[in-house]
Protein backbone atom coordinates (compact mmCIF):
# COMPACT_ATOMS: atom_id res chain seq x y z
CA UNK A 1 0.00 0.00 0.00
CA UNK A 2 0.91 3.74 -0.49
CA UNK A 3 1.22 6.08 1.90
CA UNK A 4 -0.72 9.01 0.64
CA UNK A 5 -1.70 12.59 1.42
CA UNK A 6 -4.98 15.33 1.10
CA UNK A 7 -5.00 18.80 2.06
CA UNK A 8 -7.42 18.14 4.81
CA UNK A 9 -5.23 18.23 7.63
CA UNK A 10 -2.20 19.73 5.83
CA UNK A 11 -3.85 22.81 4.82
CA UNK A 12 -4.31 25.16 2.01
CA UNK A 13 -0.90 24.65 0.52
CA UNK A 14 0.05 25.32 -3.80
CA UNK A 15 0.34 22.23 -5.41
CA UNK A 16 4.10 22.21 -6.53
CA UNK A 17 5.12 22.87 -2.74
CA UNK A 18 2.29 20.19 -1.63
CA UNK A 19 3.89 17.52 -4.20
CA UNK A 20 7.68 18.35 -3.13
CA UNK A 21 6.79 18.00 0.73
CA UNK A 22 5.09 15.17 1.06
CA UNK A 23 7.80 13.79 -0.42
CA UNK A 24 10.19 15.19 1.87
CA UNK A 25 8.13 13.20 4.21
CA UNK A 26 8.20 10.04 3.29
CA UNK A 27 4.91 10.14 1.84
CA UNK A 28 4.02 8.41 -2.11
CA UNK A 29 0.76 10.02 -3.11
CA UNK A 30 -1.29 12.98 -2.93
CA UNK A 31 -4.64 13.82 -3.89
CA UNK A 32 -5.15 16.58 -5.59
CA UNK A 33 -6.62 17.98 -8.97
CA UNK A 34 -4.74 17.24 -11.75
CA UNK A 35 -6.14 19.67 -14.61
CA UNK A 36 -5.27 22.57 -11.96
CA UNK A 37 -1.81 21.12 -11.49
CA UNK A 38 -1.43 21.12 -15.39
CA UNK A 39 -3.25 24.34 -16.10
CA UNK A 40 -0.49 25.82 -13.81
CA UNK A 41 2.83 24.28 -14.53
CA UNK A 42 2.05 22.60 -17.62
CA UNK A 43 1.56 18.66 -18.86
CA UNK A 44 5.54 18.51 -19.29
CA UNK A 45 6.95 20.22 -16.34
CA UNK A 46 4.24 18.42 -14.35
CA UNK A 47 4.79 14.84 -15.08
CA UNK A 48 8.72 15.50 -14.60
CA UNK A 49 7.62 17.10 -10.80
CA UNK A 50 6.08 13.73 -10.01
CA UNK A 51 8.59 11.88 -11.89
CA UNK A 52 11.30 13.64 -9.62
CA UNK A 53 9.58 13.07 -6.42
CA UNK A 54 8.32 9.56 -6.55
CA UNK A 55 5.02 11.13 -5.95
CA UNK A 56 1.82 9.42 -8.04
CA UNK A 57 -2.01 11.48 -8.15
CA UNK A 58 -3.89 9.18 -5.60
CA UNK A 59 -7.13 10.39 -6.71
CA UNK A 60 -8.76 13.48 -8.07
CA UNK A 61 -12.25 14.42 -6.99
CA UNK A 62 -15.29 14.47 -9.44
CA UNK A 63 -15.83 17.54 -10.80
CA UNK A 64 -19.55 17.45 -11.97
CA UNK A 65 -22.24 18.19 -9.38
CA UNK A 66 -24.49 15.19 -9.80
CA UNK A 67 -26.33 16.25 -7.08
CA UNK A 68 -27.81 19.11 -8.29
CA UNK A 69 -29.82 20.46 -10.78
CA UNK A 70 -29.93 18.97 -14.37
CA UNK A 71 -28.34 22.25 -16.09
CA UNK A 72 -25.66 21.64 -13.03
CA UNK A 73 -25.19 18.34 -14.11
CA UNK A 74 -24.64 19.00 -17.90
CA UNK A 75 -22.49 21.31 -17.45
CA UNK A 76 -20.29 19.48 -15.08
CA UNK A 77 -20.08 16.64 -17.36
CA UNK A 78 -18.88 18.62 -20.02
CA UNK A 79 -15.46 19.55 -18.27
CA UNK A 80 -15.19 15.91 -17.04
CA UNK A 81 -13.52 14.35 -19.75
CA UNK A 82 -11.05 17.07 -19.94
CA UNK A 83 -10.11 16.30 -16.17
CA UNK A 84 -9.95 12.60 -16.74
CA UNK A 85 -7.27 13.20 -19.85
CA UNK A 86 -5.20 15.55 -17.63
CA UNK A 87 -5.32 12.33 -14.72
CA UNK A 88 -4.74 9.76 -17.54
CA UNK A 89 -1.25 11.93 -18.19
CA UNK A 90 -0.25 12.23 -14.88
CA UNK A 91 -0.23 8.44 -14.16
CA UNK A 92 -4.08 8.78 -11.81
CA UNK A 93 -6.07 6.31 -12.62
CA UNK A 94 -8.75 6.91 -9.56
CA UNK A 95 -11.44 9.44 -9.09
CA UNK A 96 -14.01 10.10 -6.13
CA UNK A 97 -17.07 11.54 -4.46
CA UNK A 98 -18.93 11.13 -1.37
CA UNK A 99 -22.98 9.96 -1.10
CA UNK A 100 -24.21 11.51 2.13
CA UNK A 101 -26.60 10.12 4.35
CA UNK A 102 -30.02 11.96 3.97
CA UNK A 103 -31.50 14.23 1.47
CA UNK A 104 -34.29 16.65 0.93
CA UNK A 105 -35.93 14.27 -2.12
CA UNK A 106 -37.51 11.30 -1.33
CA UNK A 107 -34.64 8.69 -1.48
CA UNK A 108 -36.22 6.57 -4.04
CA UNK A 109 -36.47 9.32 -6.95
CA UNK A 110 -32.99 10.39 -5.69
CA UNK A 111 -31.63 7.13 -5.93
CA UNK A 112 -32.86 6.32 -9.15
CA UNK A 113 -31.11 9.68 -10.75
CA UNK A 114 -27.47 9.36 -8.85
CA UNK A 115 -27.44 5.74 -9.96
CA UNK A 116 -28.27 7.25 -13.98
CA UNK A 117 -26.03 10.26 -13.37
CA UNK A 118 -22.67 8.13 -11.77
CA UNK A 119 -22.70 5.74 -14.67
CA UNK A 120 -22.44 8.61 -17.21
CA UNK A 121 -19.50 9.65 -14.97
CA UNK A 122 -18.16 6.51 -15.08
CA UNK A 123 -18.70 6.00 -18.25
CA UNK A 124 -16.23 9.07 -19.27
CA UNK A 125 -14.04 8.65 -16.74
CA UNK A 126 -13.76 4.51 -18.31
CA UNK A 127 -12.54 5.91 -21.74
CA UNK A 128 -9.37 7.04 -19.39
CA UNK A 129 -8.65 4.53 -17.78
CA UNK A 130 -10.19 6.03 -14.67
CA UNK A 131 -12.03 3.80 -12.07
CA UNK A 132 -14.77 5.70 -9.99
CA UNK A 133 -14.60 5.25 -6.34
CA UNK A 134 -17.97 6.23 -4.32
CA UNK A 135 -17.66 7.20 -0.31
CA UNK A 136 -20.34 6.23 1.73
CA UNK A 137 -20.21 8.64 5.32
CA UNK A 138 -21.12 7.31 8.59
CA UNK A 139 -21.42 9.93 11.13
CA UNK A 140 -25.43 9.90 12.74
CA UNK A 141 -25.74 13.62 12.74
CA UNK A 142 -25.38 13.87 8.81
CA UNK A 143 -28.21 11.04 8.63
CA UNK A 144 -30.94 13.36 10.25
CA UNK A 145 -29.22 16.71 8.47
CA UNK A 146 -31.26 16.39 5.71
CA UNK A 147 -35.09 15.82 5.72
CA UNK A 148 -34.82 11.79 3.90
CA UNK A 149 -32.24 9.00 5.10
CA UNK A 150 -30.56 7.79 2.32
CA UNK A 151 -27.97 5.32 2.62
CA UNK A 152 -24.89 5.06 4.70
CA UNK A 153 -23.06 1.66 4.72
CA UNK A 154 -20.72 -0.30 2.51
CA UNK A 155 -23.11 -2.86 2.02
CA UNK A 156 -25.86 -0.12 0.52
CA UNK A 157 -23.47 1.10 -1.56
CA UNK A 158 -22.31 -2.05 -2.98
CA UNK A 159 -25.55 -2.71 -4.02
CA UNK A 160 -26.15 1.17 -5.88
CA UNK A 161 -22.52 -0.07 -7.29
CA UNK A 162 -24.10 -3.13 -8.71
CA UNK A 163 -27.02 -1.21 -10.09
CA UNK A 164 -24.80 1.17 -11.51
CA UNK A 165 -23.29 -1.65 -13.50
CA UNK A 166 -20.03 -0.77 -14.58
CA UNK A 167 -16.87 -2.67 -13.89
CA UNK A 168 -14.63 0.81 -13.16
CA UNK A 169 -17.20 1.84 -10.07
CA UNK A 170 -16.21 0.43 -6.87
CA UNK A 171 -15.92 1.99 -3.14
CA UNK A 172 -13.92 4.61 -1.17
CA UNK A 173 -13.33 3.05 2.13
CA UNK A 174 -12.82 5.79 4.55
CA UNK A 175 -11.50 3.90 8.07
CA UNK A 176 -13.78 6.73 9.97
CA UNK A 177 -16.96 6.48 8.15
CA UNK A 178 -16.17 2.54 8.55
CA UNK A 179 -15.59 3.13 12.16
CA UNK A 180 -18.97 4.84 12.56
CA UNK A 181 -21.45 2.38 10.78
CA UNK A 182 -19.64 -0.64 13.07
CA UNK A 183 -18.16 -2.09 9.57
CA UNK A 184 -15.28 -3.76 11.69
CA UNK A 185 -11.52 -5.00 10.09
CA UNK A 186 -13.05 -8.55 10.59
CA UNK A 187 -16.21 -7.07 8.23
CA UNK A 188 -13.74 -5.72 5.86
CA UNK A 189 -12.33 -8.76 5.23
CA UNK A 190 -15.56 -10.08 3.09
CA UNK A 191 -14.71 -7.92 0.37
CA UNK A 192 -12.82 -8.38 -2.50
CA UNK A 193 -9.62 -6.42 -3.66
CA UNK A 194 -10.94 -5.26 -6.56
CA UNK A 195 -14.35 -3.70 -5.00
CA UNK A 196 -12.00 -0.62 -3.34
CA UNK A 197 -10.65 1.92 -5.38
CA UNK A 198 -9.31 4.30 -2.60
CA UNK A 199 -8.31 4.76 0.74
CA UNK A 200 -8.74 7.51 3.28
CA UNK A 201 -7.20 7.07 6.90
CA UNK A 202 -8.02 9.28 10.48
CA UNK A 203 -8.92 8.81 13.55
CA UNK A 204 -11.83 9.36 15.65
CA UNK A 205 -11.89 10.72 19.38
CA UNK A 206 -12.99 8.43 22.47
CA UNK A 207 -16.70 9.55 22.28
CA UNK A 208 -19.72 7.03 21.43
CA UNK A 209 -19.68 6.90 17.66
CA UNK A 210 -23.28 8.53 17.84
CA UNK A 211 -21.30 11.75 19.22
CA UNK A 212 -18.86 11.89 16.08
CA UNK A 213 -19.00 14.55 14.17
CA UNK A 214 -17.99 14.24 9.99
CA UNK A 215 -15.77 17.53 10.46
CA UNK A 216 -13.63 16.58 13.74
CA UNK A 217 -11.49 13.80 13.28
CA UNK A 218 -8.30 13.03 14.58
CA UNK A 219 -5.01 12.41 12.78
CA UNK A 220 -3.61 8.80 12.33
CA UNK A 221 -2.72 6.63 15.89
CA UNK A 222 -4.05 9.38 18.06
CA UNK A 223 -7.56 8.15 18.03
CA UNK A 224 -9.11 4.99 19.30
CA UNK A 225 -9.61 2.95 15.63
CA UNK A 226 -7.98 -0.17 15.07
CA UNK A 227 -6.28 1.55 12.23
CA UNK A 228 -3.85 -1.45 12.13
CA UNK A 229 -6.54 -3.72 12.28
CA UNK A 230 -8.22 -1.94 9.15
CA UNK A 231 -4.77 -2.06 6.95
CA UNK A 232 -3.82 -5.58 8.01
CA UNK A 233 -7.03 -6.46 6.23
CA UNK A 234 -7.20 -4.50 3.36
CA UNK A 235 -3.05 -6.01 3.20
CA UNK A 236 -5.16 -9.74 3.65
CA UNK A 237 -7.49 -9.02 1.30
CA UNK A 238 -4.60 -7.78 -1.68
CA UNK A 239 -5.05 -4.33 -1.65
CA UNK A 240 -1.90 -2.64 -2.72
CA UNK A 241 -3.54 1.00 -3.46
CA UNK A 242 -2.93 4.14 -1.91
CA UNK A 243 -4.19 4.85 1.79
CA UNK A 244 -4.56 8.70 1.87
CA UNK A 245 -4.74 11.05 5.37
CA UNK A 246 -7.75 12.98 5.36
CA UNK A 247 -8.39 14.73 8.78
CA UNK A 248 -11.40 17.16 8.77
CA UNK A 249 -11.98 19.75 11.43
CA UNK A 250 -13.51 22.78 12.29
CA UNK A 251 -10.35 24.57 12.00
CA UNK A 252 -6.93 24.38 10.65
CA UNK A 253 -4.79 22.42 12.84
CA UNK A 254 -2.37 24.43 14.54
CA UNK A 255 1.53 24.33 13.30
CA UNK A 256 3.49 24.66 9.81
CA UNK A 257 2.85 22.75 7.64
CA UNK A 258 6.08 20.71 8.45
CA UNK A 259 5.00 20.24 11.78
CA UNK A 260 1.54 18.63 10.57
CA UNK A 261 3.55 16.79 7.70
CA UNK A 262 5.62 15.37 10.76
CA UNK A 263 2.93 14.60 12.66
CA UNK A 264 1.31 12.59 9.49
CA UNK A 265 4.60 10.67 9.32
CA UNK A 266 4.33 9.50 12.89
CA UNK A 267 1.05 8.54 12.57
CA UNK A 268 1.30 6.63 9.74
CA UNK A 269 4.31 4.78 10.95
CA UNK A 270 2.48 4.28 14.41
CA UNK A 271 -0.46 2.26 12.48
CA UNK A 272 1.35 1.07 9.83
CA UNK A 273 3.86 -0.38 11.96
Amino acid sequence: MKKGLTKAGIGSIDDVLFIQKAAEYGFEAVDLDAKQLVDKIGLETAQQLLNEHGIIIGSIGLSVEWRGTDEQFKQGLEGLALSAARAEQLGCTACTTYILPSTDEKAASFMARSISRLRWCAEVLGVYGIRLGLEFVGPHHLRTAWKYPFIWTAEETLEMIDAIGLSNVGLLVDFYHCHTTGLTPNALLQLKENQIVHVHINDAYDLPVEQLLDNDRAYPGEGVIDLSGYLSSLARIGYHGVVSQEILSPAQPEGTWDDLLARSRSGFGKVFK
